[in-house]
């Protein structure tokens, strides 16, 4: 990771030195001649880590440790010193010094403790997110890998779209609706881009109280407010050098909008309680299930953060637009909880992978994924039946009225009933070509009706309807 550091000295031949050195090392240098001069660059300019002198004229380095550790910016300070006095370095580390150098030092010494520095630092940081991510219930699916948003024609065009945005710093905006697997993107996203090494910071804006949200995100300063016996770092700070995302943000207060909006714009924040603003480097992707261009028109979106927001727009569709993508997402998550759960199911029987095919599921690839737990836990064995899926007896018996009142239906149903091998193993593509043509023929051979009701798009279905060699 390239270093950023500032060094504050009051002699001009020691900080020109010392930062022809660290240039060597790789490592960049701002400079400052008082510890004034420092608390003014830190307002504008990001670095990660300070090297400051313990005695310059007016504010002195135990000013500036006391500055930075209760204002400041969450880096790391190392102080340097020309008088080795064992009660200047206590008092130094009391005030949150990370280290302590006696001038002459070995500049090599000073790169290993700045880079040890930083890396403690960033560790803490991680450590820190990685507890506001165990709030976030999608968390724990980052380890499922890229398939897990879905392997059709139309998430891969969605992928390779995101895949080309995801190196850049640009602000991403997620729209789908629940269940479909935003917060994934996002990791997606985050994995892909140059800021992998940082952590990723999820925040659901629709799950807490007004009165709490500002201090989430932009952190307090101890007294701000009653309760606030300590400095507390907000999402956008723990999200330095990272993604931080924004989930449901179509739900924001309408106040708290114009603060984020200048975020944005200026790229530093302010604390509760502060007096001075500190800047940030967090990449944003936002969320919503929301219509935000409505919300705009109603008036309970801000209009210039809409726009601000709403650089790159992805939209993942719902699962009964992709139905290609459930054979793959079944696999998925049969294999995951039954191997959680030491359970042997490894696959579905005829008729519940056609019930699973045929239902809708409103909370799309979530209530996949809990109708697979459910059944997992309920089976008996390696297959699992439709009796093991909840949805099944209000769906087979809408069906079996439709059949009822259509026999052309219930002929149509026979034709795109599921294909199994000798061994008990469903035929996916046999059962995917075979709903297809059920689909053609119920609607007189027209496309585009035959690709709606399949779910699909019309260029899916003409890719499919070449695969399988049907006219």
């Amino acid at each position: 990771m390239k270093i950023r550091t500032l060094v504050v000295d009051d002699e001009k031949n020691l900080r020109e030195s010392l930062s022809a050195y660290l240039a060597t090392e790789g490592i960049d240098c701002l400079l400052a001649s008082t510890g004034e001069q420092a608390r003014d660059t830190l307002a504008v300019e990001r670095v990660d880590a300070v090297i400051v002198d313990l005695r310059m004229p007016g504010m002195s380095g135990l000013d500036f440790l006391s500055w930075l550790r209760e204002a400041g910016p969450a880096i790391p300070a190392i102080m340097i010193s020309a008088h080795g006095e064992i009660a200047d370095a206590v008092e130094a580390m009391k005030r949150g010094a990370a280290d302590y150098l006696v001038k002459p030092f070995d500049p090599d010494e000073l790169v290993l403790r700045l880079r040890k520095a930083v890396r403690d630092s960033a560790l803490v940081r991680a450590a820190r997110a990685a507890q506001v991510a165990e709030s976030s219930a999608r968390g724990a699916e980052e380890a499922e890998g890229d398939e897990w948003i879905g392997a059709g024609a139309t998430m891969a065009e969605l992928r390779a779209l995101a895949e080309k945005v995801a190196p850049t710093n640009s602000t991403v905006l997620v729209t789908g609706e629940s269940g479909t697997g935003k917060e994934v993107l996002a990791r997606h996203i985050h994995r892909l881009s140059l800021r992998s090494d940082g952590p990723f910071v999820p925040i659901n804006l629709g799950g807490i109280p007004e009165s709490l949200l500002e201090s989430e995100l932009f952190g307090h300063e101890r007294g701000a407010f009653t309760g606030a016996d300590s400095r507390k770092m907000g999402l956008f700070e723990l999200a330095a050098g990272g993604t931080l995302f924004l989930d449901e943000v179509g739900d924001m207060p309408l106040a708290l909008q114009v603060k984020l909006l200048r975020v944005l714009q200026d790229k530093r924040i302010m604390r509760l309680g502060a007096v001075r603003q500190i800047p940030i480097d967090a990449r944003i992707v936002a969320a919503t299930n929301k219509d935000l261009e409505a919300a705009v028109r109603s008036g309970a979106f801000r209009e210039d953060l809409f726009y601000r927001l709403n650089v790159i727009r992805l939209r993942i569709p719902p699962l009964r637009e992709r139905k290609e993508d459930i054979p793959g997402l079944m696999t998925r998550f049969v294999a995951r909880f039954a191997r959680e759960m030491g359970k042997s199911a490894r696959r579905l029987d005829d008729e519940a992978l056609a019930l699973v095919l045929a239902y809708p599921f409103p909370g799309n690839v979530r209530e996949l994924e809990n109708a697979v737990e459910r059944a997992v836990i309920l089976s008996d064995g390696e297959t699992l039946g439709a009796r093991d899926f909840s949805f099944a007896g209000a769906l087979m018996g809408a069906q079996m009225g439709a059949h009822m009142a259509n026999p052309h239906e219930a002929r149509s149903a026979a034709i795109s009933a599921p294909a199994s091998r000798s061994d008990g193993i469903v035929d996916l593509r046999e059962l995917e070509k075979r709903a297809i043509e059920a689909a053609l023929e119920r609607n007189g051979g027209h496309r585009e009706r035959s690709a709606a009701e399949l779910g699909i798009t019309r260029r899916t279905l003409l890719n499919k309807m070449n695969d399988y060699g049907l006219r």
